[in-house]
């Protein structure tokens, strides 16, 4: 008697979303130039120079009902555009809150300026890709440190 195979396309069970928790991303670049007016006189980063950045946004939660995700991509990258939009071929020490413009602050800068509108804001990272440096901020967390 010959066994008759299951249709893998199909013979399966329906996959569900429901009730579990999902983590999405995207990332969108930008240039700016910044300094570091602090350090001493002939130090490099105390002259205005610019780098290329990628911020990068990760925003959990469950899967909306009705839909079929957890946030439409293209409502993502125009919220994170946005942002980086506000940062884009500027002086990152002109802008409100960046006088000191390290990865740490402007990671900080864009979860605040994110929050609003990406309540399940869960991480946002920021790198200089040439310089294969990132700085991750997750978001609502506290220093294990200090713990």
């Amino acid at each position: 008697m010959a066994i008759k195979l299951t249709d893998p396309q199909t013979d399966r069970a329906p996959l569900s979303v429901e009730g579990q928790v999902f983590e999405i991303t995207k990332a969108v670049t930008f240039e700016a130039a910044h300094f570091m007016g602090a350090k001493p006189e002939g130090h490099p980063y105390r002259n205005v120079h610019g780098h290329s950045f990628r911020l990068e946004v990760t925003v959990a939660g469950t899967v909306k009902p009705g839909e079929e995700w957890v946030q439409d991509f293209s409502d993502l990258t125009a919220i994170l555009a946005a942002t980086a939009q506000k940062l884009d071929h500027r002086l990152l020490n002109e802008i409100d809150g960046l006088s000191v413009p390290t990865l740490e602050r402007i990671c900080v800068w864009a979860a605040n300026d994110l929050r609003a509108a990406l309540p399940g804001l869960k991480r946002v990272e920021l790198a200089r890709p040439s310089l294969d440096e990132r700085c991750v901020l997750v978001v609502g967390s506290t220093d294990p440190c200090n713990t």
